[in-house]
């Protein structure tokens, strides 16, 4: 009976009316649930932050804390994409304006949009600086100080806690696809190819360098600062020994170099450049020492991973060497890369984790 009440109130008419309210009501749900996702971000209660955050992360966005420096999770990352606000997810920089101040904390020329961070005086600790927080979110980011590199003259210094790491080959898939054009322009991720495919974590974008040439230490604190090195790490290469320790490289027994190893981008940097940099950070013309380094583990040389690097070293040393800038023959080796195994925890980055210590590197 139920089902003959609705045929007789249901005429054609009526039936169309429902049909284009219900297709109204469904295109402003969309519109709306679209519009919150984007713009109208509510921040939870301190007690759904407190379960979402680590003690760290709460502390710093919450409590205007500060992490220490050298030991967080984006100081030293190289690594193409964008960083976003750890709580409501909106973008605040770009690895394109990230630059190594020498602070220990992810430094920045400027955020993405200038619009969506907040700047606040800040009287706290004896000191007059300017607070930096996220518009949404409300997190406390870092401070901002006027002594950064130009074009802007600025350094963000900002909490790798407040933060969360997009790289640019999952820009796309996690929503942040509109961002991805100024990284397009850059070289770094193609316009034609699917993001995750693409972008610096092809091989294509990256090439390696082994190079040695005394403490490894001063080495990686000249290389680092190279634009267009995207990693570095110090290590041992060239001896027999399968995982040596650092106190076994000092006896000089095992055959290896304290050496560096980086990997770059060949379109910002090409490899005879970065060997430009290498024969000017040691003297390549004393056999197995540098300065007060004394032994094979010092010496000097090159490990090619390509034939055409092979052939880019050998050229290189042959222009060098021809130059006249330096009085004694190059004895720089330049030999195949073989097994090269990461140096102790300590040692990585070492000068920037001990400022004034022990470097006889510099650029001549």
């Amino acid at each position: 009976m139920l089902s003959r009440l609705f045929r007789t109130v249901l005429t054609p008419t009526f039936g169309l009316l429902i049909s284009a309210l219900l297709v109204s009501a469904a295109t402003t749900a969309t519109h709306d649930a679209k519009a919150m996702s984007t713009n109208s971000f509510k921040k939870p209660t301190i007690e759904e932050l407190k379960k979402k955050l680590d003690p760290l992360q709460f502390q710093v966005t919450q409590q205007c804390g500060t992490e220490p420096p050298f030991r967080n999770a984006y100081w030293n990352n190289k690594k193409p994409g964008i960083y976003v606000d750890v709580i409501s997810g909106e973008p605040l920089f770009s690895s394109l304006d990230k630059f190594d101040s020498g602070s220990g904390w992810p430094s920045f020329t400027q955020p993405i949009s200038k619009t969506e961070v907040i700047e606040k005086s800040d009287v706290t600790h004896g000191m007059a600086r300017t607070e930096v927080r996220s518009k949404q979110g409300e997190s406390h980011l870092g401070h901002v100080f006027e002594d950064g590199p130009q074009p802007t003259g600025l350094r963000y210094c900002i909490n790798s806690a407040s933060l969360k790491f997009v790289p640019v080959e999952n820009m796309e898939k996690e929503g942040y696809g509109k961002y991805l054009d100024p990284f397009i322009k850059a070289g770094q991720i193609k316009a034609t190819a699917a993001p995750e495919k693409t972008g610096a974590t092809s091989s294509s974008t990256k090439e390696t360098a082994t190079l040695a040439g005394g403490c490894f230490w001063g080495m990686e604190e000249i290389i680092r600062k190279i634009p267009g090195v995207l990693e570095s790490s110090v290590g041992y290469t060239g001896g027999q020994t399968k995982n040596p320790t650092y106190k076994e490289i000092c006896t000089g027994r095992t055959g290896h170099a304290e050496a560096i190893q980086i990997v770059f981008d060949p379109q910002t940097i090409s490899y005879d450049e970065i060997l430009g940099y290498f024969f000017r950070m040691h003297d390549p013309t004393t056999l197995n020492r540098q300065h007060n380094d004394a032994g094979t583990q010092y010496r000097s040389a090159i490990y090619y991973h390509s034939d055409e690097q092979k052939k880019t070293a050998e050229a290189v040393k042959e222009k060098v060497n021809k130059s006249g800038k330096w009085k004694k023959p190059i004895v720089t080796e330049i030999t195949a890369a073989t097994e090269y195994y990461s140096a102790e925890d300590y040692h990585q980055d070492y000068l920037q984790k001990n400022p004034g210590g022990y470097n006889c590197h510099y650029l001549r």
